[in-house]
């Protein structure tokens, strides 16, 4: 965490000395994933994880250089950056709504973050 408030998230490349830059995120969790995706992409299934239930070994690049798996991490820490922030402010500002709980009870509870997120109905009423 960078004196700031940030979350920093960066991995070394293998064999070299350089890094690759994955990004800074508000949340350690959005950070975590980002260095899960690209350590999974550099080293492969056997890499240890943070949260390896969530990488899908069938998502593959075809491209595997640096920038490619910077562009892959970023894009997965941005989402969870997203959804965690989102469920940060949405539970501070209406924890007394008890609607809140029946639309979160649709989504699965371990989402696939790697995936495009579906937006929700806006016909539902609060």
């Amino acid at each position: 965490m960078r004196k700031w408030g940030k979350w920093v998230a960066e991995i070394r490349e293998p064999n070299k000395r350089s890094r690759i830059w994955l990004g800074s995120y508000s949340t350690p969790v959005a950070a975590a994933r980002a260095y899960d995706t690209a350590v999974f992409y550099l080293r492969g299934p056997s890499a240890r994880l943070n949260f390896p239930e969530y990488v899908a070994e069938k998502d593959r690049l075809d491209d595997m250089s640096a920038a490619s798996i910077r562009k892959k991490a970023t894009e997965v820490g941005a989402r969870v950056d997203a959804i965690e922030t989102g469920l940060l402010s949405s539970s501070s500002t209406s924890h007394n709504i008890s609607c809140s709980t029946a639309s979160s009870s649709s989504r699965p509870m371990h989402p696939d973050l790697n995936e495009k997120p579906i937006p929700e109905s806006s016909d539902e009423v609060f």
